[in-house]
């Protein structure tokens, strides 16, 4: 640190950024503007601001406006409120950089529900954004506007028309690429990217910067420009190029980085990496101190501490003659760096990490570059001639279709992922103590041994042959070397196994928070894991955002069984959708059985059920009362329903569940109401926890089924904007009244139950 000033500079402001967020002096993590703002915009939505345009981005339902320097009108008064998305009622753009004054429904950006989802406060806070504009009208305009932002933004249309044309299908993963566009990338693409471990090469980094930059750095010399001037030049269209792909945090980083190493190159001075590394997160905090919980600043920061750090050591370790051997030993070394120092933020942030990538980032790495000049070339030679930009990006379309190839083809490997699950703090603070520590002594006993590519033999470099020739001490060195790497490759294991560590505990039960619909996770000491229906009637795609993220945030690869308590939508679309991932080999989750009520007359989506679960390799089960499943200490009975129950009245005729464990015990009622709930009566005790039947409905929870069960507590599962009136006022009031006390999933977001079969511990996600 001492001849690094500035990374010292850099770790003191992300600890002072840290503390003050923990104090409450800066909120970081959270919405900025003053209380008394906050207030206002809660109790008057309905708003007009004035903003200037920054660009647009075409949603599923409307066109979408980001605007900067945005102000609430209040009367004659202009309140800065920092910058805006703006959902518009019309497709109109302006020009970048017209002012506009818009009316609309001012919304604090939704804060995450349930553990692992995406957290979207903390992305928009990143480009000081805080609040949604809904149903935007636009009531005036100005007539200047930025002549410089709308050719930029023309240019960027006129690239994509380009690509379109071009590229055809693969237009999105080029836009990705070139200009961190992905609003035409398929989902498909990048889930299966992120398992094979190389969606990084999706994004803006310093690969391509290195590509773009060095290259028109080299054109320029070769045209006989000096370092100076060829440098100012490049200099000057790499920032265009970081504004042109909407300053993300790893482009800007890489731009940053790369402007130094030429600004060096120019001043005749020495380039330090991890100094560079040091200023670019300088000054992105100091521009939007809430970088500091980006994932996409972690990872682009922490792959370039790995290439700086740990790749120097380990590739001074081992040495390669052949040329080849070289090549390939350089890139798996890399690899393996940038693997080691980004494994705890991959685990904190997916909860999974890629095993295929380890292997596939050896042959993309040293090709990826094909596919970016064969991109770029495109959109020069397509500026004058479309058609022969078709020929021009046909090499990096050939590598694009190879790369899908493998990722098809470690999708469908057992274990292409590995679900580990999230560390905690200071899990990953341990692993990093020890990883450096460790990179530290072996990085004592570099230089002691060579590797001959052409032999296969390992044989000593000069300064160990020389020892042994003067002192006769070669088996010494060789001895050290053995005990350093030695001592070296206990701590990391150490720190992986520290990483890893999940320690059993209690039973846990976790109601997630996916709207007008119920999901059910049961966690046992033992390992079991088991789903309780999944689905929502007013959410889309919940099996991607919310259950699956919970599972991996978990570190749940497998669970033993998923139990549908009744077939309406609101309980089966995410199953639906997670046997379609699983049959496709876009997720590494494997469910082993689902159990479905044991009907006479199923109705369609039972079928459906049964058929995507067959389709997806599950094994189809019935359950009815009477039968148990054994789970060691714990079990869990089905009451309900009776043998030949028809099944015509989904609701009524549901699979209702008793969970024991020790002296706890747990009841999950489905959707039934009245006529079961008093059919049940002579089954039923008191209980500890009770899935309040029907999300609450008015017609369920009865007062008789209430005074034999009598819960402790009570989850109602529903949506704070369901349009049914769940849950109803009179069955709160018999609940309160029978001592529950009772969580909502729509207030406190996903709510956890966890007991060792003596006492219970509630947990909320939301506001805990």
């Amino acid at each position: 640190m001492k001849r690094r000033p500035v990374c010292l500079v850099c770790l003191i402001l992300m600890f002072c950024i840290w503390l003050m967020d923990l104090a409450g002096f800066a909120r970081i993590s959270g919405n900025p503007l003053p209380e008394s703002v906050q207030l206002y915009i809660e109790k008057h939505p309905e708003a007009v601001i004035c903003g200037e345009v920054q660009q647009y981005q075409a949603t599923e339902y409307s066109l979408s406006a980001y605007l900067k320097h945005v102000c609430l009108i209040v009367g004659s008064e202009q309140i800065p409120i920092k910058n805006l998305r703006v959902f518009l009622k019309s497709n109109k753009e302006f020009p970048i950089g017209t002012t506009v004054k818009i009316s609309g429904k001012l919304e604090e950006i939704p804060e995450p529900r349930n553990p692992g989802e995406f957290d979207s406060r903390q992305f928009y806070a990143c480009q000081k954004i805080y609040y949604f504009m809904k149903n935007g009208a636009v009531l005036a305009w100005s007539s200047k506007y930025s002549r410089y932002g709308q050719f930029m933004q023309n240019l960027k249309s006129k690239i994509m028309q380009t690509l379109d044309i071009a590229a055809k299908e693969d237009a999105g993963i080029f836009e990705a690429m070139l200009l961190g566009e992905k609003d035409n990338l398929e989902d498909e693409v990048k889930i299966r990217y992120q398992m094979a471990g190389i969606i990084h090469i999706l994004a803006i980094s310093g690969l391509h910067i290195s590509v773009l930059g060095i290259g028109f750095f080299d054109l320029l010399k070769r045209a006989g420009f000096g370092n100076v001037s060829a440098g100012m030049v490049v200099l000057s269209v790499l920032l265009q190029y970081g504004i042109l792909t909407g300053e993300s945090v790893s482009a800007m980083r890489a731009v940053g980085m790369f402007l130094l190493a030429v600004g060096a190159r120019i001043a005749g001075r020495t380039y330090d990496l991890l100094t560079a590394l040091a200023v670019s997160a300088v000054l992105l905090l100091l521009d939007a101190p809430a970088n500091l919980y980006n994932s996409g600043f972690w990872l682009s920061f922490g792959a370039v501490a790995g290439l700086g750090v740990v790749a120097p050591v380990l590739a001074g370790c081992i040495r390669v003659e052949n040329r080849l051997a070289a090549s390939v030993m350089k890139t798996l070394v890399s690899s393996i760096a940038v693997q080691m120092t980004t494994f705890p933020i991959m685990l904190r942030i997916y909860g999974e990490i890629s095993l295929a990538g380890f292997f596939l980032n050896l042959l993309v790495l040293p090709t990826v570059s094909i596919v970016l000049v064969s991109g770029i070339a495109a959109v020069a030679v397509g500026m004058a001639s479309v058609s022969a930009a078709v020929y021009v990006v046909l090499p990096g379309r050939v590598l694009l279709f190879l790369y899908e190839k493998l990722c098809e083809l470690a999708a469908g490997i057992p274990f292409c992922t590995w679900i580990a699950g999230s560390p905690e703090l200071w899990q990953c603070a341990v692993y990093y103590v020890l990883l450096f520590l460790g990179v530290e002594i072996l990085g004592m006993s570099r230089g002691t041994v060579t590797w001959n590519g052409a032999t296969g033999k390992r044989a000593g470099n000069h300064a160990f042959m020389q020892e042994k020739k003067n002192h006769g001490e070669g088996k010494g060195w060789l001895r050290k070397y053995q005990l350093l790497s030695g001592i070296s490759g206990i701590m990391l294991i150490l720190g992986l196994g520290i990483l890893i560590y999940h320690p059993s505990g209690n039973l846990q039960i976790t109601c997630l928070d996916i709207g007008q619909g119920d999901c059910i996770s049961i966690q046992l000491p033992q390992g079991q894991n088991f789903l309780i229906d999944g689905g929502s009637s007013n959410k889309k795609n919940i099996a991607r955002y919310q259950i699956l993220p919970f599972l991996k945030k978990r570190g749940i690869g497998a669970i033993d069984a998923i139990l549908i308590s009744h077939t309406d939508n609101d309980h089966i679309s995410g199953v639906l959708e997670l046997f379609d991932y699983m049959r496709t080999h876009l997720t590494s989750v494997k469910v082993k059985n689902l159990i479905l009520p044991e009907w006479t007359q199923p109705d369609d989506a039972y079928q459906q059920l049964v058929d995507k679960a067959q389709a997806a390799g599950v094994n189809v089960q019935k359950g009815r009362k009477g039968e148990q499943i054994a789970l060691g200490k714990a079990s869990l009975r089905f009451l309900s329903p009776d043998r030949g129950t028809a099944g015509t009245d989904a609701n009524e005729d549901g699979m209702v569940m008793e969970l024991t464990y020790g002296g706890f015990e747990g009841l999950f009622t489905g959707d039934i109401g009245t006529e079961t709930e008093k059919k049940l009566l002579p089954e039923l005790e008191d209980v500890d926890f009770l899935k309040v039947g029907h999300h609450g409905s008015r017609y369920s929870t009865c007062q008789e089924f209430l005074d034999v069960v009598r819960p402790e507590l009570a989850v109602v599962s529903c949506s704070a904007t369901n349009t049914y009136g769940h849950p109803s006022g009179e069955t709160i009031e018999r609940l309160e009244d029978s001592g529950a006390k009772i969580w909502y999933t729509m207030k406190e977001g996903a709510v956890t139950a966890e007991t060792d079969g003596k006492e219970v511990w509630v947990d909320t996600f939301v506001h805990p």
